[in-house]
């Protein structure tokens, strides 16, 4: 993601935090811990549009993306504990072939400064 795309990351998570903070109160989807649930959200999403797409990132990121849904379908009774962790299994297995077969980029590793 280039820097200027980088600067609706946070607002953009900020909406979402909003309008499901609304949902809940309102009852459309009550009884999500939305801290929980956003922040996996959140540090997915940034780990892709901070650390941009290699192979770390291209796992992390959708990971924790992909838990955040289980979390709410958890949460409001459409996935049992049973099914979401063998789900995630899957998700992270999925994610790890992808990284090999799209032989994405291993990420940068900033040098040290000598401090001479």
């Amino acid at each position: 993601m280039s820097n200027s795309g980088k600067q609706y990351v946070a607002p953009i998570l900020i909406i979402i935090v909003g309008v499901g903070w609304i949902l809940n109160v309102q009852g459309v989807i009550p009884n999500i811990d939305w801290v929980w649930t956003c922040s996996l959200a959140a540090v997915g999403v940034l780990t892709l549009a901070i650390g941009g797409i290699n192979k770390v990132t291209a796992v992390i990121g959708p990971f924790l993306i992909v838990s955040s849904i289980c979390s709410i379908l958890r949460q409001t009774d459409k996935l049992s504990i049973e099914m979401e962790v063998p789900i995630l299994t899957i998700a992270l297995g999925v994610f790890l072939l992808g990284v090999r077969i799209l032989d994405l980029p291993s990420p940068e590793i900033p040098e040290e400064e000598d401090n001479e």
